[in-house]
């Protein structure tokens, strides 16, 4: 195991790679962000990580879901990225859930940290609601266009700072996606490390017509 992690006990230490060990988070939603961030979470030694995903792969998915491949169609996404991530990395256990967030949250997992890798609105004010009754913090992430935001949720309400709605997505492309993953990630993992994290603050980032990218920060109203 040492071998396998060196670089990054070289960052913080066999101590915290150990901690990182004994660290439970679920990353709901298997798509776009999740593939993403199974990859980039997926070999960091995390010691459970449950995917949540009730979809199958489709053909038009697998341009910027990078766990998916030509003839995975028809597959459950939880499945193939929870395997891919135990194919990775043998030091940390992958589960797949295939249902919806609320099916999951019924069955009383005791975990970190949750990652919002979903696509609407509804669905990550039910991850908010849950993850207050339980005092946990959770990351959220959105992608859309050449935009994305990014927020590591721990006193703010999500409904206080988004309205909640259902809408059609614009269209994307999948470096936007795997970026946004990444920022998320960087989140995810400096908390389980226990590195400081800036907590309740929105980071919204795009390019403009230029192609220059900006990134604006907002602090979010504390309940």
């Amino acid at each position: 195991m040492v071998d396998y992690f060196h670089r990054q006990i070289q960052l913080w230490g066999e101590d915290t790679q150990k901690r990182l060990a004994e660290k439970k988070i679920a990353i709901v939603g298997s798509g776009g962000l999740g593939s993403s961030l199974s990859f980039a979470l997926g070999a960091s030694g995390i010691g459970e990580i449950h995917m949540i995903d009730f979809d199958e792969v489709s053909l038009h998915n697998i341009h910027r879901q990078i766990a998916f491949k030509m003839g995975d169609e028809g597959k459950n996404k939880a499945v193939i990225n929870a395997e891919l991530i135990e194919q990775r990395c043998p030091f940390v256990k992958a589960t797949a859930h295939t249902c919806n967030f609320e099916e999951f949250s019924q069955k009383n997992i005791e975990l970190d940290l949750i990652i919002d890798a979903t696509d609407n609105l509804p669905t990550r004010a039910e991850i908010d609601i849950y993850a207050k009754s339980r005092n946990l913090p959770w990351v959220y992430g959105s992608v859309e266009a050449f935009h994305g935001q990014v927020c590591f949720f721990d006193e703010s309400l999500f409904e206080d700072a988004f309205k909640v709605t259902s809408q059609t997505p614009e269209g994307i492309a999948a470096p936007i996606v795997m970026h946004i993953a990444s920022l998320q990630a960087n989140l995810a993992l400096r908390y389980l490390a226990g590195l400081s994290v800036k907590k309740d603050k929105l980071y919204y980032l795009f390019f403009d017509n230029d192609g220059e990218l900006v990134t604006q920060k907002f602090g979010l109203p504390k309940k």
